[in-house]
């Protein structure tokens, strides 16, 4: 009879429990998007009735730092002259995405435009390219990105990298819709940036200890390969006429249905290894994907590869294989610059 009470006292407890913390998680929210409409409404202040609406009016330095001395005296932390230049910036960056001056929250893309931390703002702010900065608000909000995870994402050139293989129309569709999951190469990025495994780019490691790496930081791992990917192997072995082969990493992505083989390479890319990847899509294709599912995916990660050997080597009509660099450090300023470049060479803007 203990027992029974006990179970019913506990399950009263967990569905109160269950409730309390929607509403906090609630009250978070609301609090949250109250305080970044309130930063709005002051950075559209500053902007329009002490700059007359003028950006770059001449509007001394001394009058914002008195200001920020009077609200901080008033209302405590938060308007410091740097917070309130940022709330200036804000209103700035964002007015154009806002149909009315006095607001608390306005749509975009379908989304909540002030649904995200003020600190999430104070990066996406600092990206002056409109369609760049409308991407990485639009994933942050599908995918939940924590600020960190935001700056890792801007940092290793996410949106360069997925735009490179995209058309100007696709570009476009990458900045008002976010990443979209419908065909095989829509996965894929090149280069793939592996900064958080923690190995040097001129140390000795082997394949092996490049594998472990990964196994090691897989959460990490799945961030950076992007939606849909589920871990389902490691070293997975197929066999036929008594011989043994030994797939790297095998994942599967949900959105396309697919199987996606990853194979490891530390050196540079060999016709050898495109064979070899080849034999491993046919197997999946033939002997373990079911019929709902859609054909396999093959992606070789290496250090360096030639275009021309991958075109060469591959059928014409490829769809299934695919080759990237990966890159063991965040990408430098000049990287960055040359990647920007390359996309505007391609998409011709």
């Amino acid at each position: 009879m203990g027992k029974k009470i006990d179970k019913i006292e506990n399950m009263l407890f967990e569905n109160i429990s269950r409730i309390i913390n929607a509403a906090k998680s609630q009250i978070i929210k609301t609090v949250n998007t109250t305080m970044v409409s309130t930063y709005f409404e002051i950075g559209r202040i500053i902007v329009e009735h002490e700059q007359g609406g003028k950006d770059r009016a001449e509007y001394g330095k001394e009058t914002l730092k008195e200001l920020s001395v009077k609200l901080s005296k008033e209302f405590g932390n938060g308007f410091s002259l740097s917070n309130l230049k940022n709330m200036k910036q804000f209103f700035i960056t964002y007015r154009e995405k806002t149909k009315s001056q006095s607001l608390i929250s306005q749509s975009s893309n379908g989304l909540d435009l002030f649904d995200l931390s003020w600190t999430h703002y104070l990066m996406l702010i600092r990206i002056d390219d409109e369609l760049k900065r409308s991407f990485y608000e639009i994933e942050t909000k599908k995918e939940s990105w924590s600020v960190r995870e935001l700056k890792r994402q801007i940092d290793s050139a996410l949106f360069e990298r997925l735009a490179l293989s995209k058309n100007k129309d696709k570009v476009l569709e990458l900045a008002n819709a976010g990443q979209t999951i419908k065909k095989a190469e829509d996965v894929v990025k090149d280069p793939y940036i592996l900064e958080f495994l923690g190995l040097e780019e001129k140390s000795e490691y082997s394949e092996t200890e490049f594998e472990q790496a990964i196994i090691d930081n897989l959460q990490k791992f799945l961030l950076e390969l992007g939606k849909g990917f589920t871990f389902v192997a490691r070293q997975k072995r197929i066999s036929f006429d008594e011989r043994h082969f030994y797939i790297d990493l095998v994942f599967y992505n949900r959105l396309l249905k697919s199987f996606v083989i990853i194979d490891l390479k530390k050196g540079d890319l060999k016709h050898q290894d495109i064979g070899q990847m080849q034999m491993y899509v046919n197997y999946y294709d033939r002997e373990v994907k079911t019929e709902d599912e859609n054909r396999t995916i093959g992606i070789i990660l290496c250090m360096e590869k030639s275009d021309m050997l991958v075109k060469f080597t591959l059928p014409e009509e490829n769809d299934q294989i695919f080759a990237s660099k990966y890159k063991l450090y965040l990408p430098t300023k000049e990287e960055l610059v040359q990647y920007i470049e390359n996309i505007k060479k391609r998409i011709e803007i």
